[in-house]
């Protein structure tokens, strides 16, 4: 497992990365902080099939840039993080 440089400051969960008010500030906080690679690793949807059918789904264009954006903030493809959405929404409503 690699270590983080002695000055950079690891981030070991999402909640640690604030919301940045511009790129500057998010520049200047990400020249002293690296992620965790746990955290990376957590990050990376595995299917549990080998198939997937391809759907079209039509957003608001609004609601999509907001979408990206927060991806972007994640640093997640944006199709994945739907997916990661839609798939811990259907484990919840099998537990309800």
């Amino acid at each position: 497992m690699e270590t983080a440089p002695a000055d950079l400051k690891p981030v070991r969960a999402w909640k640690d990365v604030p919301a940045f008010e511009g790129e500057e500030a998010e520049g200047q906080f990400w020249a002293t902080h690296q992620l965790d690679a746990r955290l990376m690793q957590t990050s990376i949807h595995r299917a549990d099939v080998r198939e997937s059918t391809t759907i079209t789904l039509r957003f608001d264009p609004r609601m999509l840039s907001r979408i990206k954006r927060v991806a972007r903030r994640r640093y997640l493809n944006y199709q994945s993080m739907i997916k990661q959405w839609l798939s811990e929404r259907m484990e919840q409503e099998l537990k309800d």
